[in-house]
């Protein structure tokens, strides 16, 4: 018996001559009732080809094999899926009525906070059966409010011969995933691949990695391409980068919890934008679960908004408020997602530090960016890259404890409940609710006071205000308010606040 959303392997064997990834057809039309579904097969190493399925239903199951290959086709079976696990939603969709938000199948509002560890695929490698520094890790970021990892399939190493990607002297090399031979997607190595056959222990650790995601309810924001990194790839295009692509939908679209995105930074380095417009209409074609999809690169999305579930953007700007307002303004129909905004929190060893990396100052642009009305990442430069510690080990310590209170304020006050606003007032990022009875401003701790000027075109009959500090999570008392002329407001907090300002007209 099978649970809804529940990843299901079917096991088949097969001795072939030819090549498993480039010349085998193998799918199965999976039906239920008057539910049909054809989906894909993959082989999985060994003489075993794998379809992997998940029910978004309850109810009895059969399903009949389509192959090129007569040991797999006509096979046929039956299985039922009798129940749901609460503690699980269910995949990531767009909503008609709130489109600017994300919520699970269930209905559940998703409240986007992502952590960004693209080497992820390597950090238990040499543990995968155990999986217990990735299973940890996990945990840490669950328990910290991050609902997402974003993450590579595959990167190889840092640019080091340029300065800003330097390796620290210091660097302890048990935390160091870059530049492994041993760990490669492809048969070979990165150093002298074979780009004709893929790699089943690769993929079979990564499916680890996936399925502890699932267990905590991350979402696996899964990079299928990375061009800064040294990968050895197979010619863009070819029938072997095909196999790869292909292989990675296959594999991964029955995983409720996958979001894809084609390429990290997918234009920045010289490829041509009709080649990732071929990879999401092919994977658009493969994928049978309509997983959501972005890309890495807001030129892309930008100009493909159709071709996109959720524009992704970049963006190192100072004033990051008004850079996101901007475009979350222009796409007024579409999710909004600052995948990189150029602040990495500092750690016991550097790696890469960008423009900013006091751990409140990143905080302080993930605030900016949430008030656009925009989701944001979170980077600590000892996870973030080849770098990989869990916080137990480091020292100083990362500050994700700020992330925490950061996501359960938003799931109180949650974005699609709330939209921003330039005219109600000054020195602040201003947020109101869809009834109109409250208004967030951010204040920043340099602010001596802020306003609201729209209040005094209002009949308001009653008003309250409370304050919650950003760096501790606490909550002022809350008190009535008389509106005045000048309405001047002045946070008891040193740090960063929130003005919570509630009101009946």
């Amino acid at each position: 018996m099978y649970k809804v959303w529940e990843v299901i392997d079917i096991s088949f064997k097969a001795e072939i001559k030819v090549n498993p990834y480039t010349d085998v057809e193998f799918s199965a039309i999976f039906v239920s009732g008057n539910n049909r579904k054809e989906i894909y097969g993959f082989y999985n190493g060994d003489d075993e080809f794998l379809l992997r399925f998940s029910a978004d239903t309850i109810g009895e199951y059969s399903y009949v094999t389509k192959s090129n290959i007569s040991e797999l086709n006509g096979k046929t079976g039956s299985f039922c899926v009798k129940d749901k696990d609460e503690t699980q939603h269910g995949p990531l969709k767009l909503s008609e009525t709130c489109k600017k938000n994300l919520y699970y199948t269930d209905g559940t509002y998703y409240n986007l906070l992502a952590f960004e560890c693209d080497w992820l695929f390597a950090l238990s490698y040499s543990d995968s059966k155990q999986m217990k520094k990735t299973r940890e890790l996990a945990r840490e970021i669950s328990l910290n409010g991050f609902n997402q990892v974003v993450m590579n399939v595959y990167a190889y190493d840092i640019l080091d011969e340029t300065p800003y990607w330097d390796r620290d002297p210091g660097l302890n090399k048990e935390y160091d995933f870059g530049g492994r031979e041993d760990i490669f997607p492809f048969l070979g190595s990165n150093s002298s691949p074979d780009h004709s056959q893929l790699n089943p222990d690769f993929f079979k650790h990564l499916d680890r990695v996936i399925s502890i995601l699932n267990e905590y309810n991350i979402v696996a924001h899964l990079m299928i391409y990375v061009w800064n990194k040294k990968v050895n790839w197979p010619t863009p295009g070819s029938k072997e980068d095909d196999a790869y692509f292909d292989h990675v939908i296959k594999r991964y679209q029955a995983f409720p919890n996958i979001l894809w995105d084609i390429s990290k930074e997918a234009l920045f380095y010289g490829h041509q934008p009709s080649y990732f417009i071929d990879r999401v209409k092919r994977c658009r074609t493969l994928d049978k679960y309509s997983r959501l999809l972005t890309v890495h690169d807001y030129s892309f999305c930008e100009k493909n908004s159709d071709l996109v579930d959720i524009i992704s953007t970049q963006s190192w700007d100072l004033d990051i408020y008004r850079a996101m307002l901007n475009i979350n303004e222009k796409f007024p129909d579409k999710v909004v997602f600052n995948i990189e905004h150029g602040g990495y929190e500092k750690g016991p060893y550097q790696v890469f530090t960008g423009n900013y990396v006091d751990p409140k100052v990143c905080l302080r642009r993930n605030y900016d960016i949430m008030f656009s009305g925009v989701y944001s990442t979170y980077y600590w430069q000892d996870s973030s890259w080849n770098v990989i510690m869990l916080p137990k080990e480091a020292e100083p310590k990362p500050a994700f404890n700020y992330y925490k209170i950061m996501s359960d304020f938003f799931n109180i006050y949650r974005l699609d409940d709330f939209t921003p606003t330039k005219n109600y007032g000054v020195s602040g990022r201003f947020l109101i609710n869809k009834s109109e009875d409250t208004i967030l401003v951010y204040i920043p701790k340099e602010n001596y006071s802020t306003c609201i000027v729209k209040i005094n075109t209002m009949e308001i009959k009653q008003a309250s205000i409370q304050y919650f500090n950003t760096i501790t999570g606490e909550y002022s008392n809350k008190e009535d308010y008389k509106v005045i002329g000048h309405n001047q407001f002045i946070s008891p907090f040193t740090e960063d606040s929130i003005l919570i300002f509630c009101y009946n007209k």
